[in-house]
Parts: C-alpha cells; sequence; structure tokens
C-alpha cells in the first residue's frame, strides 16, 4: 500500500466501512435531482486512456481529469470522476494491468472528482485528500454559483487519510509531491506531482482552454487562483506533462498563458471596481474581451467569470 495503516487504524476502518456498508449509497445518489443530472452523462460517456509515461496515464470521461499509475505496489489513481462512471473506470485499469488496487487521490471535494470515492473504496482503494476534502465530503455543502445542495457523503467515500501542507510518498518506482494550494478554485486543492514520470496533476486551478469556475463558497477566490497557478509554474519543467482539472493535457507554455490571462483581469477588474463601479457595471465594461475568443467559448461565461472577478477580487 502507498499509505500503510497499523493494526489499530486497520481495524477502525473496517469497523466504520462494515456500519456505513449497512445504508444503501443509491438512496444517495438519487437524493439530488440537480446531482443526478450531473452524474447522468457518466453512464454513456466512455473513458479515454492516454499514456503519459511507462506506468502512468490519462484517464478522461464526463467529470474531472483522472490519472493512474500502475504497477506491483498497486494501482494509484487520482480523482473518481462521478458515481456511474466507476464501473467504466474499473474497467480502464483493469485493461492497464492486474495490479490489485491501492490508493486514490482526491485533487479536492467537488462531486465531479469524488463521487466514485464510495464504490472505488468497496473495489479495494484507500482514499486520501487534503483534510479540509474530508470535513466538506462529511458535512453538507452549497456551491451557490452552480444553486447545487450537496449532502453529505457516506463514511466510506470520505478520505482515510489526510494531510494539512504537504506529504512526500513513493511508488511504482517514482517519487510523488502531494502539496496543499492556499484558497483557489476551492480550500481543499492540492497538486501531484510524479517525478521521475514528470507529470503534475494540478486540479480545478487549472481550466485548459476556457474561464475557470471559482468556488466562492467554498473559499475560492481570483487572487488564490493567480497565485495558484504561478505555484504549479515553478514546480513544472519545460517539458512537464501538466494535466488540468479539465480539458486537455498542457504543457507549461499553456499554463503560462492561463496565469497571465488570470492575472490581467484580475487587474483589470480591481481597477474598475476601485473607482466605485458596481459589479454590473464592471461586467458592462467588458474586461474579458481580448480573451473572450480563447477563453470563452467553455460553460463559464465572460460576464459570470468577471462577476466572480469582482466579487473576490
Amino acid at each position: 500500500m502507498l499509505f500503510p495503516l497499523n493494526r489499530r487504524g486497520f481495524l477502525r476502518l473496517s469497523l466504520a466501512t462494515s456500519a456505513v456498508s449497512l445504508i444503501p449509497h443509491r438512496l444517495f445518489a438519487q437524493a439530488s435531482p440537480a446531482l443526478a443530472q450531473m452524474r447522468a452523462p457518466a453512464l454513456t460517456t466512455p473513458i479515454t486512456t492516454t499514456k503519459l509515461y511507462e506506468n502512468l496515464f490519462l484517464l478522461q470521461g464526463s467529470g474531472g481529469n483522472m490519472a493512474a499509475q500502475i504497477g506491483p505496489e498497486g494501482k494509484l489513481l487520482i480523482d473518481s470522476s462521478y458515481l456511474p462512471a466507476v464501473p467504466k473506470i474499473l474497467e480502464a485499469l483493469s485493461a492497464l494491468s492486474k495490479d490489485p488496487n491501492d490508493a486514490l487521490i482526491n485533487t479536492h471535494w467537488h462531486v465531479d472528482h469524488v463521487d466514485g470515492n464510495e464504490d472505488l473504496h468497496k473495489a479495494g482503494f484507500s482514499v486520501m485528500a487534503h483534510t479540509k476534502t474530508r470535513e466538506r465530503l462529511s458535512t453538507p455543502q452549497t456551491i451557490r454559483l452552480l444553486q447545487l445542495d450537496i449532502p453529505a457523503y457516506p463514511a466510506a467515500a470520505w478520505p482515510t487519510i489526510t494531510f494539512d501542507e504537504s506529504l512526500h510518498a513513493w511508488h511504482n518506482g517514482d517519487s510523488l509531491d502531494l502539496v496543499h494550494f492556499d484558497p483557489a478554485h476551492t480550500d481543499t486543492d492540492i497538486y501531484i506531482h510524479f517525478h521521475k514520470a514528470n507529470v503534475l496533476h494540478v486540479g480545478d486551478i487549472w481550466f485548459n482552454g476556457f474561464y475557470p469556475l471559482i468556488d466562492e463558497s467554498s473559499g475560492g477566490n481570483i487572487h488564490g487562483m493567480v497565485k495558484a497557478s504561478q505555484k504549479a509554474l515553478d514546480v513544472a519543467s519545460s517539458d512537464t506533462k501538466i494535466i488540468p482539472g479539465h480539458g486537455p493535457l498542457g504543457t507549461k507554455s499553456d499554463l503560462q498563458a492561463y496565469h497571465d490571462m488570470l492575472a490581467t483581469v484580475r487587474d483589470r477588474v480591481a481597477a474598475i471596481k476601485a473607482t466605485g463601479a458596481s459589479e454590473k457595471e464592471t461586467v458592462a465594461k467588458n474586461p474579458t474581451a481580448e480573451f473572450d475568443a480563447k477563453w470563452g467559448k467553455g460553460f463559464m461565461k465572460p460576464e459570470v467569470f468577471t462577476g466572480i472577478v469582482y466579487r473576490t477580487v
């Protein structure tokens, strides 16, 4: 195992898992119509696999981008997508190798990155994440921007191993850094850096090719996004393969362009706001205009993104 438990910890975990296994988690899946609607595409969306290194792969489906490392110490998976995608994820992992399932790392708490936790835990993965991810998964949450209420997840979906600032580990012949960002997309964001493979998964601090969602209700803010993208740039080299939370695999130059866009929009909005302009007046000045052709074609429209920047600048 990547993160071994002592005997006492194993017994506590086993007892907790047995208790929550009595709760039918499919009832949880049906609890929110909005959540069910978000999960629906995962029923039919295939999981595609792209080789990044000899034992490291990018997995993409309807949720956030995942990564999988294989080897004799067991499979390591980053993020778990939506609940209905789990059978496809397990099928994709089985096609990569017959190694046992070992560790699942969550980049942050959002549904499209953690919804499969419970079923993957039952399939043999131990879940780990930042401490605040466990806190948020174990209590009801609201993403105000999406008008989405999310009940607390069953205990089997919670990370059982957490850290606050950073953690270093060795797994399947590589060394990994897991490092927390200051609040950016949320207050739970981390990156995972595979040193030998030279692959960096940065989660949702990077939406490659479109304006990002910044979750104000989870502590997210534009200053943090600029700072986090710079922190990732400082880790990456010119040939690092960088996995964004959403969008295609990217390079350091791609991430630099994203960082520069964020910083420019932040500074423009801050300057307009400093004149006493309201949010509506600031949006009307269209401070993102020069970037809209490249970044404004995603689900986060320029005026919505500008509003978030205004409120969190």
